[in-house]
């Protein structure tokens, strides 16, 4: 999967702050209580039905923890899954498996379960023609993971950061002053510091809409909490001259209604802030 914020150096200093954060100076459970020289296996017992993800991340985990460890992928990230399955077996040092065993189940549960409810929420817009995006909605610290697992649920990822994408959000409008002020300040910025990027401005009603044409000079109109109806006016009155995207509340029963305005994006900050966890264990055999 070709995403730029996935290089072996983010996701090596990913698990190394997660490994400090669970092992510390020592895993003295197991240092105690099991021999230097064991061996043994587990499985990746799945008890959930499901979207699995995080197989490859496991991968990278018990990789970083003890390189000799074998792994064996039974199955693949974004493939359904159900309760009894088996996702990978893992054999070597005993002590190793238990010491990379909590965050394994911590990143593959977690991203599982929001590539779960992604994959579902993609389908119900199918056919529309809107792309299904998640937000910064995310857990600190634990934001490569998330958004990783909405990709492999069928979903796309927004911006990573706030340095990718300029967003003119309420706020930002309020302080500067107004539409026209944030967009040319914004404008200006970019211009004496030699960025390249996006500017999106979000809007919360027709007639802030019809303020954003009038200015221009941006890339992406936020049509936030409307309704369907009003949603499919601003998007008439945008016609296509800039892309859109609704958010705001966004959940399963309304998703179609949204997609079926005509908007090119939709952004569900639910993917990232409320997806359960979907339940996996591993367990030696």
């Amino acid at each position: 999967m070709n995403l730029s914020y996935l290089s072996e150096k983010s996701l090596s200093d990913f698990i190394s702050a997660a490994l400090l954060e669970d092992v510390g100076p020592g895993d003295y459970s197991t240092l105690a209580s099991v021999p230097a020289g064991a061996q043994n296996r587990a499985r990746l017992l799945i008890k959930d039905d499901g979207i699995l993800a995080g197989v490859d991340m496991g991968l990278h985990i018990f990789r970083q923890v003890d390189p000799q460890l074998q792994v064996q992928v039974k199955i693949q990230d974004g493939s359904p899954v159900q309760k009894g399955d088996i996702g990978l077996e893992v054999s070597g040092s005993a002590r190793s498996i238990l010491t990379a065993e909590r965050l394994v189940l911590n990143c593959m549960q977690r991203m599982s379960g929001i590539a779960t409810i992604t994959r579902r929420m993609a389908g119900l817009i199918e056919g529309t023609g809107a792309k299904l995006l998640d937000t910064r909605k995310t857990t600190p610290n634990f934001r490569i993971a998330e958004k990783w697992a909405v990709a492999i649920g069928g979903g796309h990822n927004h911006r990573y950061g706030l340095y990718d994408m300029v967003m003119l959000k309420d706020n930002h409008i309020d302080f500067a002053g107004g539409i026209p002020q944030a967009i040319d300040a914004t404008r200006r910025f970019l211009a004496e510091k030699g960025l390249s990027l996006k500017i999106e401005v979000e809007t919360r009603s027709l007639q802030e809409v019809e303020e954003v044409l009038r200015v221009g000079g941006i890339d992406r109109i936020m049509l936030d909490n409307m309704s369907p109806e009003v949603m499919r006016q601003a998007v008439a009155l945008i016609d296509s001259r800039f892309e859109t995207e609704a958010s705001g509340g966004i959940t399963e029963a309304t998703i179609r209604p949204i997609a079926e305005t005509g908007v090119d994006y939709i952004s569900v900050g639910a993917l990232t802030h409320s997806a359960r966890s979907l339940d996996i264990s591993l367990k030696a055999f």
